[in-house]
């Protein structure tokens, strides 16, 4: 008897999701304990929605996720680690693949430690093979990550820091103009508190100056803005 698992690809660029969609076919081929009902979303508000509407309609068993989506109308979800992090809260049971662009410590780690994401993918490293491990891997003994993931992996006890939702909104913000004194009303957060977390985002990106400016290029350059 075939398991069916239902799957939510979430990606702005429709021939990432055409390689998603063929490697799932190809898992199916050489698999028949396996079938998958696939949908996918190319933003974040319509990923929530479809993920709110499948709570009545079998749930959502596999999501894959691009770490570098446009943020939602709201500006709530930032960016897909964002969106990923909310799914994983909201829905205990759903295992998620992320993929990204960047091949950097800095953001490997953060995803790593913010997301803990059942698939990791480089998209450097992805071909159709990759993606049917991945796909196998995750479904039946995850984790699974890609070799640039695995390099990071070996190396990551010299990368003790975390960069988390409330840093990425402050570089976000600062990007964006907006004053350190405005910044109390839009965070949770104290003046001294939010300098302080800027002080430390400075350490992490080995920034030396009061401005701002190789800050917010660093962290542009690294995938947090």
């Amino acid at each position: 008897m075939s398991k069916a698992l239902n799957v939510l690809i979430i990606d702005d660029h429709p021939l990432i999701i055409d390689s998603y969609q063929r490697a799932l076919k190809q898992v199916v081929l050489v698999n028949n304990r396996l079938k998958f009902n696939i949908d996918a979303a190319n933003n974040c508000d319509i990923a929530m929605l479809k993920l709110e509407r499948a709570k009545t309609n079998g749930g959502i068993d596999l999501v894959f996720l691009d770490m570098r989506l446009p943020q939602s109308k709201d500006g709530s979800i930032l960016c897909g680690e964002d969106l990923g992090i909310k799914i994983k809260n909201t829905f205990k049971d759903i295992k998620i693949i992320v993929s990204t662009t960047y091949n950097n410590a800095f953001k490997i780690s953060s995803v790593l430690k913010n997301l803990n994401p059942d698939g990791f993918l480089v998209k450097n490293d992805i071909t159709l093979s990759v993606l049917i491990d991945a796909v196998n891997n995750v479904v039946f003994d995850p984790p699974f990550y890609s070799k640039t993931v695995m390099k990071i992996l070996r190396k990551q006890s010299a990368n003790d820091f975390i960069i988390d939702s409330i840093d990425r909104k402050i570089l976000y913000e600062l990007s964006n103009g907006t004053k350190m004194n405005e910044l109390p009303q839009i965070l949770p957060l104290s003046i001294a508190a939010l300098e302080r977390r800027k002080r430390i985002l400075k350490d992490v990106f080995n920034v030396v100056g009061k401005g701002d400016r190789d800050l917010l290029l660093l962290a542009e350059e690294n995938g947090f803005i």
